[in-house]
Parts: C-alpha cells; structure tokens; sequence
C-alpha cells in the first residue's frame, strides 16, 4: 500500500515538473452548495460533493440497469437474518482516511466502529441534522433512545457507552440491529453522499467548522472552497487501488461502448474538479459553448430550442463531436402547502378545498410548454419514475387543470369577493393573498409570472419574496414559508422515500408541508416492513389517493434531463439514484469549440 502511495507521489511531481497540467473536470451549479457535512446537508448541490469525499459500505454499479448494488467499503454483501432485522457487514481491511492534521501524522485505517460513529452523529441533537427522521425510520435498536436521553438530561449526546443496535464485534465488522423488518436497508448502506464513514477525530478537530474540513476515505479531497462561488476537489493522493468496472446489458449499446473504453482504468482518472456556482442560465450556457466546461447538467429551459430542436441535438453542436445523455429523471417538480399556515394550511373542509382548488388552478400543459420549453411530463402523483410505485399508466386530479372546477369549489366554501375589490377574500372577510416563495434568478421570474396569471384566472391575489435557495430552504424547514416549488429526485429505487414529504415524523425535514396524518402514516409505516410485491404496491395506490384528498402538496411534472458532454468528456452518463460520477469520467486534451 505504501509503495502505491509513493509511486503516485512521484508520478505525479513527475508531472508537476514535466509541466504538464492537471486532468481537470469543470462544470457549474445553478444552485450554491450549503455544505459538506454528510449529517448536516439534505440539498442536491452539497450531496453531489459528498459522495467524492466519503465512503458509504456499497454503491452501485456504473452502468448496470436495472440498477445494482456493490461492494464499496463492504468486502461483499451483508449476512442477513430471514426478517431483515439482523444485518451483519465485512469490512475490507487496508482502506484508509485521506491525510489530514486530526491525525497527528499518522495513517488511519478505516473501521467498523467508523460507521458506529458516523450513523450516531445523525442522532445526536447537536449537529441537528435534517436527515435524522429518515435514519429514525429505519429503527435501529436504541439509537432513538439514546438521541432522547440526551434531549431529556440536556446532557451532551453519548457516543461511548455501547449501543443495541450498532456495533462493532471486531475491527472490520459491523451490525446493525434494527425493531422491525427492513428489506431494503441495503439501499440506505449505499447512500454515499450522507451515510459515509467521518472519523471522530475529524469532528472533533474541526468542531463547528466540520462542514468545511470534509475528510473521508473517498476518491477526492477538498482543495478549495469559496461558498456560492467556486468549489475544488483534487485527487486523494493515498486512495487505494481501484479499477473501473461495470457490468451494463449486453444490449446497451453506450454502456458496452463505455465499458469498453474505461475497463480496468484505475480510478478517479482525472485529477482535479472545478465546480463554478453560475446561478443565471445564460452564463452558465455560454461557458458550456466556450469550451470553459466540460458538461452542462440539466440544458438550460431557455437554450432547449437551440440546442435540442425536435428532442434531438443540433447539428452544428453534433458536428463538434457533442453528445447529448436524455432520460426521464427519477424526479419531480412540486409545490408544498405550509399545513400549519392560517390562511392555507389546515384540514377542515374549507381548506382542503383551498388547496385543491389552487392545485386545479395551475396550468401545468403551459409551465411544460413555455417555461420548461417541453422538457417535462405532466405528474400525476408524487412516485417518481424508475421507482416502486410509480404507474405511468395512474391518472388523478393531482394532474388536472380545471379553472372552472377551481372557481366553483372556491364560490361553495365561501371564497368569494366580500368587499368589492375584485378579488378573493377568505369565509371570514379577510383578505386572501398567497405569498409564495421563489428565487432572484431570470427562470424564477418566468414561474413567478406564470402563477401571477394561473391564480389571477381564479381571483387570487400572489405576492413574490425572493431569496437565495439555501435561505429559502432553511425557512421552509422552519415552518415559514406559505407555499413554495422546488424539486426532488430519487437516491433510491424505492419509491417510499418520495412519500416521505407526507410522513408525520418527517415535519420539518423531508415533509416541508408539515402534512400529518394517522390513516398515511400506518401506510407508510406498513410499507416500510413489507418486501416488494403486490400488497405493497396496493398501499402505494391508497397513500396516492390520500395525496389528492387532501393535497398537502401538488406534484407539477416529472423532468426530462438533458446532459450534454463535450467531445473531450468521456464515460459520463447521468446516473440514476446517485449523486457521483467525478471519479468514473475522464477528460482528453481539449480542443477549441
């Protein structure tokens, strides 16, 4: 192992001094990061850097679809008992931290008691992650118990005494212990971006500014870091010997074509990423064009035209040797109704009726058309597709638009101009106004006048208050904001985890609308201890129908993603139910565009 590290330190100061650069890989965010703490971060941006840096047990394979799990950490598969309550993993020996000062000099080897700790660090009060109800609801034995005998005894979170439900019977073995059946808790042990080995020394060496210091045993150590602007990565010098492998169908043709290619690569195969944060599209196309980055993720709705006539690539970009990666995301657009505002929230008839009322109002057909330029389908639920759950063939009013519809639903529970102004008031004469949230950005504007003229259609006032994502997203948490439209997209094939915005436990994290329900959450519950089959998939059809009674939250569209690579990038293709793909691309020597 030593003399691997060695050999790449002199491989690569042979580089240094035979001026050569760096292998670079650059793109940009649309949106800022908030950081990269995996206990602390819950947004798309910030676990797309995680999972560079950390290592959970297993991942997936690159290629392979359906999609499959492997080992990562893990030296294979877990033991698991018949009720999927006991889960026993082995650890590969030799894999270690990246270098940092918390280790006082010294090598260290990653081990089992590394993801005792990490999975702890979810529970503890302090580091108020809001990804803690999610692990809550997998039920390892003692570990909400020991999160409540510190909220109860104000005491700091108790790392040390041992705990039921995950240990470490020797150095390279873990096992977890769980209350109840949880079939798919591989799909958690391969969650790279939250559920990556940290070491307590990090933490503790770092204390409050552990989001900055991200120190795993991943491909990729942070380099540079200036918030909203500008993130770096480079290669981790002592990352262990790793070769690309995939196993894609026989009749995939990329797949085969990347395999191909990339077989047997040693990984990551480029040694540095720049990650710009360009919120506005226009800049961001324009420096995808000029050649400044190697990828545009997610084509810009304004440049579809341009760049995708008809679906397809433009011929001038093709004829640069472009390639366009075009899929239906495992992902959805929506918007959640604050369930504990005055004014909208609530489950009396009157405000159910609201609710459904504005759900009709919105002209999906038109967002799809003119401000997604058609790269969307319509929703009809909030399942995702790619996931369990998921009907395309499943219809609802969830995906209706009927202004009539709206405005009689509005006239029979008292919505209705009270005082002459032309517009709504409430039952009880107040005013009706939403205030809904958005962002100061050219395509939030266009949304923005797209609701303008949806709820002037059924006599509804809209005020805007604009804010950065990460400040927009912290006030949802909290409670704060009205109703707001964001996106969410799949880490996992099971759809279960989509309909944790409308779990009751999840309020405040995942369940921005703050929606609780008993009939829901005995689904969901139920739904978490069934295996795959067709029980589970009847539940899935009740919790749907639930959504659209009550619609606590409407599901817009599901989005058509448009990726498109530079000649030069090689091996990229957008991967489903992760965020990682730094480590298993390469990029030649650019040419002009």
């Amino acid at each position: 192992m030593i003399k691997r590290i060695v050999l790449a330190m002199l491989a690569a100061l042979c580089q240094v001094a035979a001026g050569a650069e760096p292998k670079t890989f650059r793109y940009a965010f649309p949106i800022a990061e908030t950081g990269f703490d995996p206990a602390q971060v819950s947004d798309t941006y910030s676990r797309t850097v995680t999972p560079h840096i950390f290592e959970a047990l297993y991942g997936y394979d690159p290629l392979a679809l359906p999609v499959k799990i492997v080992p990562l950490t893990a030296a294979a598969l877990p033991e698991v008992n018949a009720d999927f309550t006991r889960w026993t993993i082995k650890l590969k020996p030799g894999i270690f931290f990246a270098d940092d000062p918390a280790f006082k000099g010294k090598r260290r080897e990653l081990v089992a008691q590394d993801y005792v700790y990490s999975l702890m660090r979810f529970a503890d009060p302090a580091v108020k992650s809001p990804m803690w109800a999610s692990l809550e609801e997998r039920g390892i034995l003692g570990l909400a118990e020991r999160r409540q005998a510190a909220l109860s005894s104000k005491t700091p979170f108790d790392y040390d005494s041992p705990i039921e439900g995950l240990s470490a019977p020797d150095r390279h073995t873990l096992q977890i212990r769980l209350k109840s059946p949880r079939p798919r808790l591989l799909e958690m042990l391969a969650t790279n971006d939250l559920f990556g080995a940290v070491a307590r020394e990090v933490v503790q060496h770092y204390g409050e500014q552990i989001s900055a210091h991200p120190v795993g045993t991943g491909p990729f150590v942070l380099k540079d870091w200036r918030r909203s602007s500008l993130i770096v990565l480079e290669r981790n010098p002592g990352y262990r010997e790793r070769v690309y492998e995939a196993q894609p169908r026989a009749d995939d043709a990329e797949g085969q074509a990347i395999l191909a290619r990339l077989k047997g690569r040693r990984i990551p195969m480029v040694d540095r990423v720049e990650v710009s944060i360009i919120e506005e599209s226009q800049p961001r196309w324009l420096s995808y064009l000029g050649g400044e980055h190697d990828l545009i993720d997610r084509v810009p709705p304004e440049f579809v035209a341009v760049a995708l006539p008809h679906g397809k690539l433009a011929p001038n970009l093709a004829r640069q040797g472009m390639r366009l990666s075009r899929l239906i995301n495992a992902d959805s657009a929506f918007t959640f109704f604050n369930m504990e505002d005055p004014v909208i929230g609530g489950y009396t008839p009157e405000r159910v009726a609201l609710r459904r009322a504005l759900s009709l109002a919105l002209d999906v057909e038109r967002e799809i058309r003119l401000v997604r330029r058609g790269q969307a389908i319509p929703a009809q639920s909030p399942l995702l597709p790619h996931t369990s759950g998921y009907d395309p063939e499943f219809k609802s009013e969830n995906g209706d638009f009927d202004p009539a519809r709206a405005n009689a639903l509005l006239d029979m529970y008292g919505y209705v101009d009270q005082d002459g102004d032309g517009w709504r008031d409430r039952p009880d004469g107040g005013p009706l106004a939403l205030e809904v949230a958005t962002q100061p950005d050219a395509l939030s504007r266009q949304y923005d006048e797209l609701w303008t003229i949806n709820f002037k259609r059924v006599g509804i006032r809209t005020k805007f208050f604009a804010g950065k994502w990460p400040e927009q997203l912290k006030a949802a948490r909290a409670g704060k904001l009205q109703l707001w439209m964001m996106g969410t997209t799949a880490t996992a094939p099971d759809g279960l985890q989509a309909l944790q915005r409308f779990y009751g436990p999840q309020a405040g994290n995942q369940n921005l609308s703050r929606f609780k329900n008993a009939e829901f959450d005995a689904l969901y519950e139920r739904m978490q201890a069934l295996p795959d089959g067709p029980e589970r998939e009847a539940l899935f059809l009740q919790a749907k129908r639930l959504q659209t009674a009550y619609m606590p939250t409407k599901t817009h569209v599901h989005r058509i993603v448009n990726d498109i690579a530079q000649p030069w990038l090689i091996g990229y293709r957008r991967p489903l139910f992760r965020n990682e793909f730094w480590h298993l691309i390469d990029v030649l020597p650019r040419t002009k565009p």
